[in-house]
């Protein structure tokens, strides 16, 4: 078992902040904990498009500012950075996928495919990101990066389809 998939046990998932790190336990999914951590943020995105775009932006910019930092603080309690179980950077990354994407249910699984590409495939510069980067802003910033992608494709779609 790799030390990026190393098992997490009870006492580390009882901290509140790595078990919301975890994406609140979805980061524990055996298979595809990325997935999983993006899965639990559909409904939180689905709620906020009924919302003005103000709490949108509100809510996504206090997970951004906080990311860094629980992200951090969860991998060095985990002693692994960028642990797999820590999903919290894919909730912003999803947060940045849908962000003044038109409602739908078609917009959504465009969105959750685009978003899940880039993260898993990594192209550049996301993977330059990825391997460069440290810390908590490291574990950020190639989800942030790639939401970005993702939220330019939705946008380039909306215009063409």
């Amino acid at each position: 078992m790799s030390e990026k998939n190393r098992k997490i046990i009870l006492s580390e998932l009882k901290d509140p902040v790595v078990f919301i790190a975890m994406g609140l336990g979805s980061g524990l999914s055996p298979k595809a904990p990325g997935t999983a951590g993006t899965l639990l943020t559909v409904p939180l995105v689905y709620f906020l498009q009924q919302q003005t775009l103000f709490v949108y932006a509100a809510v996504t910019l206090f997970v951004l500012a906080t990311g860094s930092w629980i992200c951090g603080y969860a991998a060095d309690k985990l002693r692994v950075h960028d642990h797999s179980g820590i999903v919290y950077d894919e909730v912003a990354g999803f947060l940045i996928t849908m962000f003044m994407v038109p409602a739908g249910w078609h917009w959504m699984l465009a969105g959750f495919v685009l978003f899940r590409f880039f993260d898993a495939v990594k192209p550049w510069p996301i993977s330059w990101i990825d391997k460069n980067v440290a810390g908590g802003f490291g574990i950020m910033i190639d989800d942030v990066v790639a939401g970005l992608i993702s939220l330019a494709c939705l946008i380039l779609a909306q215009r063409f389809v």
